[in-house]
């Protein structure tokens, strides 16, 4: 049970929360159009947490120093049950709604960033930051969020606050057959919050599979085969699409790189043709700016540490620390430094090997993906439970599987044993030349996969028993109702 930093109420009690706006609410940047007009941008993560809350029966609200029509407008649009704008005095605003409410402080959960938030802070019954916020302030509030301002943070403080209503529904109402509470036979544990904030998506626990198509060096070496599989993973509706980096001087090693074969621009040595396959930086420069235009995330595998500094240039929405390279700490730490979240795959891996890897690492921007790294790999050894004892051993930390695998039939069992995120391979034709286009999925198989991801989980549901709307036609028609014995003549 989460309990405020002063112990007057239980997070689950919460009845309004507040919130600042500059820097919660939007990133605290001002954006200004050709006239002159002051913009900001809002997180549609956070909209939902308004919208969520709302459907629990919990109020909201906008508090702030600023009066900002943009603001006013967004208000408006969300619903907003307070919205007040141009305050000097939050406490006293804060304390005059709690009155007209018929609210404790108590029963108030407020947001802020900055020193002017302070007072509200230590006044209401729960308090939370942003992840970027004043330093002073993180140190005063009950609950850091993971996500920055205007990525999210309302959203988290959201979920919190409908988890711990949650398990207290659990622990003192009846439970969804009826019974008293001494009657069920067992309690769920408490949800754990598993998600982080990844670029204008996050991944984790309540957020839809974050699908990323792995073009790796499928493309050849060629941008516009690239570009080809990015449309695809565009169309099929992807949120990301990844590539590989690597610096070949560094990642060959020294006796095989004379080594030659046979490859589509003739026989080449080992360095030569790896050499071929690596796009430079004017080509992802315009894979950049393809993929901004098209509306897709892109990232990268990094296979050694100038290639972090590569793709740190492009600001990319996280880092991809591939199985091969899980024991080396220094670079896992070195994308770790980009203040980037992590996704660190664990083929050909020890749990031992993958303990040492995390305890180098900050597991509030992490991300571990399960894999088998054979391609293709035989369904015998694709081990699907083990996301299951991942998830178990590395609490808090979102869990998703990449798949090298033929065919998605094992890719959606991974969805339905609650992957949080999905990587498969890619490719135009799985006969092209490359070592790891037999393991990938075509175009056409992409739209089935990211089709069927989505009929998954909403199948999946939310786990709670009820009677459907649609189903009262038949529990109508069909359902017998037992005849009441008759009484005895004794009775």
């Amino acid at each position: 049970m989460v309990i405020s930093r002063n112990g007057s109420t239980e997070l689950g009690n919460v009845r309004l929360v507040l919130t600042d706006c500059d820097g919660v609410l939007t990133d605290g940047h001002v954006y200004y159009s050709e006239a002159g007009e002051e913009l900001l941008r809002f997180s549609r993560r956070d909209g939902m947490g308004v919208e969520r809350l709302r459907a629990a029966g919990i109020e909201t609200g906008i508090i702030s120093h600023e009066h900002s029509l943009i603001t006013a407008r967004r208000a408006q649009k969300l619903g907003l049950s307070e919205t007040h704008l141009g305050i000097e005095d939050k406490l006293g605003t804060i304390a005059a709604i709690a009155v007209r409410r018929q609210l404790d402080l108590c029963e108030v959960a407020y947001v802020g960033d900055d020193v002017n938030d302070l007072e509200a802070i230590r006044a209401v019954g729960f308090s939370a930051c942003p992840a970027d916020a004043e330093p002073v302030v993180r140190d005063a509030v009950d609950h850091v969020c993971r996500a920055a301002g205007g990525a999210g943070a309302l959203r988290e403080v959201a979920e919190l606050i409908l988890a711990a209503r949650a398990r207290a529904d659990r622990q003192d109402g009846p439970d969804q057959t009826g019974a008293a509470p001494g009657a069920r036979m067992r309690l769920l544990p408490p949800p754990r919050r598993a998600w982080i904030p990844v670029g204008n998506r996050a991944i984790g626990d309540g957020e839809p599979v974050y699908v990323i198509a792995e073009i790796g060096i499928n493309h050849n070496g060629s941008v516009e085969i690239a570009k080809k599989l990015i449309d695809g993973a565009v169309a099929a509706g992807c949120d990301c699409v990844k590539f590989q980096k690597r610096t070949p001087e560094l990642c060959v090693p020294k006796d095989q790189q004379h080594i030659e074969r046979d490859t589509p621009w003739g026989r080449l040595s080992y360095l030569e043709y790896r050499q071929k396959v690596e796009l430079n930086f004017s080509q992802y420069a315009e894979i950049d700016r393809y993929c901004r235009d098209r509306g897709i995330a892109w990232t990268a595998s990094c296979w050694d540490e100038p290639s972090v500094a590569f793709l740190a240039a492009f600001d990319p929405p996280f880092f991809k620390a591939p199985s091969a390279l899980l024991t080396d700490h220094d670079l896992l730490r070195r994308m770790q430094e980009t203040d980037k979240p992590l996704m660190v795959s664990t083929g050909m891996s020890t749990m031992d090997e993958i303990d040492a890897a995390l305890a180098t690492l900050d597991g509030g921007q992490l991300l571990i993906a399960h894999t088998t790294s054979t391609y293709p790999c035989p369904p015998r050894e694709l081990n699907l439970r083990t996301l299951a004892t991942l998830r178990d051993r590395y609490a808090g930390v979102p869990v998703g599987y990449s798949g090298h695998e033929t065919g998605l039939a094992t890719t959606y069992a991974a969805v339905a044993l609650g992957a949080a995120f999905l990587e498969r391979h890619i490719t135009l034709d799985r006969s092209m030349w490359g070592s790891d286009q037999a393991a990938s999925v075509e175009v056409v198989g992409l739209f089935r996969l990211v089709r069927d991801v989505r009929a998954i989980e909403e199948g999946l549901g939310d786990g709670v028993k009820r009677v459907y709307q649609s189903e009262l036609g038949a529990l109508k028609r069909l359902r017998r109702t037992p005849t009441p014995a008759p009484l005895s003549a004794h009775a």
